[in-house]
């Protein structure tokens, strides 16, 4: 037996160190979080789409070969999938704050590591960001699943669908105009409808409401003017800064060209700058309001 090797300490053993998760990691887990409990964000788009494309294999029978070249079925299917993603991005953003606290969830996941201005920016950025995306993937797969549809049909006359309808082109465009405009230029509704979803006791929906109704009532008694409301009509129906970028290519058609303003024009408008403005502003409430916010 060593007496000097008895004496000697025995060394402890370094404690195993926790996993650090950064924030991105954190945010990123939280928007799959969104996406995994409002999971009608991508599944209402997929049915309008899969509409669309029956629809159009139904019309491949009665129309002739020349009328599957014609871009407008193609704009109409985007529109019908915009529409549902403004309606979707709608309601999320209604139900996005006031839900949890509805069905006191909120509790559980204030009890997580993951801040307040994590859990706000996650749910701020599925109406601005991710939704328009998301229109865009399940848009271009029914434009494409359309146009394989017209290829069929034409087989056998010598004509190309995918060369005369620019396919590329109009991916790319549907794309811009989804981003700009129903991200970056309706950001401020987005945050106003996150705002009075962190606001509202009950009945979310007519707190987002009736306080413009109110603005706008008393602009007009009071002084006789519409201001807000033209604005207000600007910002929800208007092109993104007001400019077409384009005529249709023919009288009576539509094109998603004609629908999108130019990149110069849009970013240097006031409307852009000033939306997000409004929209930094909104968020920011909406995040102390969740701060401070209790179980309803």
């Amino acid at each position: 037996m060593n007496p000097t090797a008895d004496a000697m300490p025995i060394a402890a053993k370094p404690a195993p160190s926790s996993a650090k998760i950064s924030s991105a990691q954190i945010y990123l887990w939280s928007l799959r979080r969104e996406l995994w409990e409002n999971r009608y964000l991508y599944v209402a788009p997929l049915a309008v789409g899969a509409l669309a494309v029956v629809g159009f294999a139904v019309g491949q029978l009665w129309h002739n070969p020349g009328q599957t070249m014609s871009e407008q079925p193609y704009t109409f299917a985007s529109l019908l999938l915009m529409l549902t993603g403004i309606l979707a991005g709608m309601f999320y953003s209604v139900d996005a704050l006031y839900g949890e606290r509805r069905d006191r969830s909120v509790l559980f996941w204030k009890s997580l590591p993951v801040s307040d201005l994590t859990t706000v920016l996650a749910k701020a950025s599925i109406p601005i960001i991710l939704v328009p995306l998301v229109t865009w993937i399940i848009s271009v797969a029914t434009m494409s699943a359309m146009l394989l549809l017209a290829s069929l049909r034409l087989m056998g006359t010598g004509m190309s669908a995918w060369s005369h309808l620019a396919f590329g082109s109009m991916c790319w465009i549907l794309l811009y105009h989804l981003v700009i405009g129903h991200g970056l230029w309706y950001a401020p509704i987005w945050g106003w409808l996150l705002l009075c979803s962190a606001w509202s006791r009950r009945a979310p929906y007519l707190y987002a409401t009736l306080p413009l109704l109110a603005v706008g009532l008393i602009e007009k008694i009071g002084f006789g003017t519409a201001y807000f409301g033209h604005w207000l009509a600007y910002r929800l129906g208007a092109d993104p800064g007001g400019m077409p970028a384009a005529a249709p290519k023919k009288a009576g058609e539509m094109t998603m060209a004609a629908m999108t303003p130019r990149l110069s024009d849009f970013l240097t408008g006031t409307g852009l700058w000033t939306g997000l403005a409004l929209c930094a502003v909104f968020v920011t409430l909406a995040i102390r309001l969740r701060g401070r916010g209790a179980p309803v």
